[in-house]
């Protein structure tokens, strides 16, 4: 029976680089993704590198496995390709904590304020805000902005305490949070670390969902020796490059199977086990299989809001 599903699953992957081929699709994969998707994927990483990669590519289809706000910056990025999603249903609690009327009604009782929205955001939310920005360049985009200037920071508490922290400037911050690494919590880390004081430890910043590990870090609760705030493809060089034989990971354990692959002779330790985001774990091989023969789930954002989205975007590529 094994045999007989190894067989099947090989088959499903020669009929998914068929269907590449026709469709002149490739696939992208955040690095949260489970393995069998990476292994299958023409690039992996960082959710905007990603869309940026495929913006440069001659395909004319975009399967993106990740959840739907990468999708939608895949097709604001690259208006004239098709942009697939292979499960719909794939959503971010980060993304969800903020609706458009919600921002609408703050922007009204902050009329002069400059909205900077964390990536993780839909495209109304991006289309509504007058910076985009990852957590690698967000202190960058906020050094940027005026000081006398009132600054709106959504979604991600976490990372606007820090930001707030870092720069001593007081931001007007939104309650919103990634239910997968708000579990991730000081104590934890620091007996992990207590367990093993010869690792080094890793933040992942970027993708995805942020690590209020930062906040914790800039506070002073998480020591900073041999700690490193990285963004994916940040951590998974260094764990090629450090001559430690041991890591401590706070991020979401998907990133694990890239590590473990690249450098099997070196032990990853997750600060949280159990830091799985469910909805990158939606998207499976029978998804994509599908998405592609039927050509479904196409991510399609309308012109007026893709257009405003594009320019926060673009002012935050100005700056890095």
């Amino acid at each position: 029976m094994e045999r007989l599903e190894i067989k099947q699953i090989d088959h499903l992957i020669e009929d998914i680089q068929r269907l590449k081929e026709t469709r002149k699709a490739i696939i992208l994969a955040h690095n949260y993704q489970l393995g069998e998707i990476q292994d299958i994927a023409d690039f992996t990483g960082d959710s905007l590198k990603l869309s940026q990669k495929a913006a440069e590519t001659e395909a004319e289809t975009i399967v993106f496995c990740g959840v739907n706000f990468m999708a939608e910056t895949a097709a604001i990025l690259s208006p004239e390709k098709t942009v697939l999603v292979p499960d719909p249903a794939a959503g971010c609690s980060l993304a969800d904590t903020i609706n458009i009327d919600q921002l609408k009604t703050w922007k009204m009782k902050h009329p002069n304020a400059i909205v900077v929205s964390y990536i993780n955001t839909t495209a109304e939310i991006k289309a509504e805000s007058d910076y985009c920005c990852t957590s690698t360049n967000a202190l960058k985009v906020i050094n940027a902005i005026p000081s006398n200037k009132e600054i709106l920071f959504l979604p991600d508490i976490f990372l606007g305490t820090y930001l707030q922290t870092i720069t001593g400037r007081k931001l007007q911050l939104w309650p919103g949070e990634c239910h997968v690494h708000a579990s991730i919590r000081p104590n934890v880390v620091n007996n992990l670390r207590g367990q093993h004081p010869e690792a080094e430890f890793l933040i992942h910043p970027e993708c995805g969902c942020l690590t209020p590990s930062m906040y914790y870090l800039a506070n002073g609760d998480i020591s900073s020796k041999d700690t490193h705030i990285l963004s994916t493809e940040g951590m998974i060089r260094r764990a090629k490059e450090s001559s430690a034989s041991r890591f401590i990971i706070a991020t979401e354990v998907g990133i694990l199977y890239k590590m473990k692959r690249d450098n099997p002779r070196k032990t990853f330790l997750p600060v949280n086990p159990d830091a799985v985001c469910e909805y990158m774990k939606q998207t499976t091989l029978d998804t994509v299989y599908k998405s592609l023969k039927e050509m479904i789930y196409q991510v399609k954002v309308p012109k007026n809001i893709a257009v405003k989205a594009r320019r926060s975007i673009d002012k935050m590529l100005e700056l890095t």
